[in-house]
């Protein structure tokens, strides 16, 4: 998978999206990934980041949109700057938009991609087996439904 993924010529904007909206595409059967959207959730106090199952209908037009997969899911990803970040980009990106201490994670941009998206793909393949998964998407709480491109307010 190429690690960051650029819109279709001439560029329009993806559906769902404004510009300058920064959306988290997660597995949302994956507890593990559900557990990271709650962190985001309490930690991104100016609500800079929306968020979208891979599953939904909005997170399955977008992944359309990026020519992404649709059914399998092996990374997290981050659409912004008309762009699409994956794998460990992601994480980075993510953690970049976070208060301190989780901003300082950005440092990690200095380990070499490689090695960082090695350590990435470990996690995320073991995923499951580690942490388990919902039989289905959970939905979000009532307080947090604004952050998902699933609510249409």
């Amino acid at each position: 998978m190429n690690s960051a993924a650029t819109p279709p010529e001439p560029y329009t904007q993806p559906p769902f999206l404004h510009p300058g909206d920064r959306v988290l595409l997660f597995d949302g059967v994956c507890k593990l990934c559900n557990a990271s959207v709650q962190f985001v959730i309490r930690h991104d106090r100016q609500r800079r980041i929306k968020l979208a199952s891979m599953q939904s209908p909005q997170g399955q037009a977008l992944l359309q949109w990026f020519g992404q997969p649709t059914e399998q899911f092996d990374s997290v990803l981050l659409i912004e700057d008309q762009g699409l970040s994956q794998r460990s980009e992601a994480f980075i990106r993510l953690m970049a938009q976070l208060p301190a201490p989780w901003r300082w994670l950005r440092l990690l941009r200095w380990v070499p991609r490689p090695l960082r998206d090695w350590a990435y793909d470990r996690i995320a393949s073991n995923r499951y087996r580690w942490f388990g998964r919902h039989e289905v998407c959970l939905l979000p709480s009532p307080e947090h439904r604004g952050r998902f491109l699933d609510d249409p307010s």
